[in-house]
């Protein structure tokens, strides 16, 4: 035995000099998510919050998804597709409502509220013009983390739903004003686009915003000669750079608008208003002005509308004819693509879930993402959204006074 202290602190050093075992970073633990996707029961609409392949993408990574039976039979996904992803399929929907984070498409209505047992988070749309203050309360009251998926910016600080379905939108609203223009639709008889020796189709754009390109877009692509106006010299000048073409554009003037309504044989209504209503900018005496047979599409409605002629209709009875021009006003044309909509939105959302996991569930998301935060607007019953609070006159914090410090 070696007592000698000179001895003893060489060998320690020697020791030390020899190779040691590495030291791993313990990485964080991920989060089982308890995830209920409920079926949609708002008129007409038939898009779902996640695919069968999303779920079973959620499933694969430890999650636990739930489904009310039939929830995917608007955008034809059958039960057994999700069953076979690895969803448990409910008839009751008390039992969707059980789970920790409920994704909805459309906003929450008082059935949804009433069968929250609380302390959870709801994921779905918010329209502001049309949420009613006893649903804020009864989620405010049950201590909710209410999110609204309009609002979440992506890492380019874009809404990247927004422009999704504005995406959507936007194409399928050129591709109705083509079958609404064909003879069986008592339309001209037709074609959207142009052939060699046939004059193309007139397209007016109104809107330069995701909607609007998408639209001009898709009827560049099928030939049609196309002209766009909106109020915003900054979006025109985007909208010609994004497409690559040097496409006719306008500032809206009375006058020049008119002009090229009246020769149009279709014109699509894409302006948005960040509050309140639509401007009407189309007159219904530049509607009379207009070719027999001529197609409006409003995708604007929603918002009030930019014609003065255009009223809400529906997927059953889309259309109705004012002066001898075919209107199209349906608020919600992406459930009339539901499928390809269901898919957009689960590519948007199945990565963001599964990020909720990773960070251990929605409260570490929102205090680290910060376009994930833009979408709150109940956390954990209070109030955090300004329009809200000051619309319904509610008491309303600051999110971030809220939130806890890393």
């Amino acid at each position: 035995m070696i007592t000698d202290p000179e001895v003893l602190k060489g060998l320690m050093q020697q020791g030390s000099l020899l190779p040691q075992e590495e030291m791993l970073e313990i990485k964080k633990r991920k989060g089982s998510l308890f995830i209920g996707i409920p079926k949609e029961t708002s008129f007409q609409e038939r898009r779902v919050g996640l695919v069968p392949e999303a779920v079973h993408l959620l499933v694969a990574n430890g999650h636990r998804v739930r489904v009310e039976a039939g929830c995917g039979i608007g955008a034809n996904f059958s039960d057994t597709e999700y069953s076979e992803a690895g969803a448990e399929i409910c008839a009751d929907r008390k039992e969707i409502y059980a789970c920790d984070i409920i994704f909805k498409v459309t906003p929450p209505s008082e059935e949804d509220a009433d069968l929250m047992v609380g302390n959870q988070t709801f994921i779905s749309a918010l329209q502001i013009a049309t949420q009613p203050k006893e649903i804020l309360k009864k989620l405010i009251a049950k201590k909710i983390t209410a999110i609204a998926w309009d609002y979440i910016r992506d890492e380019e600080g874009v809404f990247a739903v927004v422009r999704t379905l504005g995406e959507i939108a936007g194409t399928t609203s050129m591709l109705v004003a083509g079958d609404l223009l064909s003879s069986f639709s008592s339309g001209k008889g037709m074609m959207l686009g142009g052939i060699a020796g046939v004059q193309p189709t007139e397209v007016v754009v109104i809107g330069a915003g995701t909607v609007g390109e998408f639209a001009t877009r898709t009827a560049l692509g099928l030939g049609a000669s196309v002209k766009v106006f909106d109020n915003s010299l900054s979006k025109l000048r985007r909208l010609q750079n994004d497409i690559g073409s040097r496409v006719y554009t306008s500032i809206i003037q009375p006058k020049v608008l008119a002009k090229a309504i009246r020769r149009a044989d279709v014109v699509i209504g894409a302006l948005r208003s960040p509050l309140g209503r639509t401007p009407c900018v189309v007159s219904e005496t530049m509607i009379e002005s207009m070719k027999l047979g001529s197609v409006v599409v409003d995708v604007s409605i929603d918002q009030g509308g930019c014609f003065e002629t255009s009223r809400i209709t529906n997927h059953i009875d889309p259309t109705f004819v004012k002066h001898g021009v075919i209107h199209y006003c349906v608020p919600n044309i992406a459930s009339r693509v539901s499928r390809t909509a269901s898919f957009a939105l689960s590519n948007i959302f199945s990565p963001l879930i599964l990020e909720m996991g990773n960070n251990g569930g929605s409260v570490e998301l929102i205090r680290r993402n910060e376009g994930f935060r833009n979408g709150v607007y109940i956390y954990k019953g209070v109030l955090t959204s300004e329009v809200l609070g000051k619309v319904f006159d509610l008491k309303y914090k600051n999110i971030e006074l809220l939130l806890p410090r890393m």
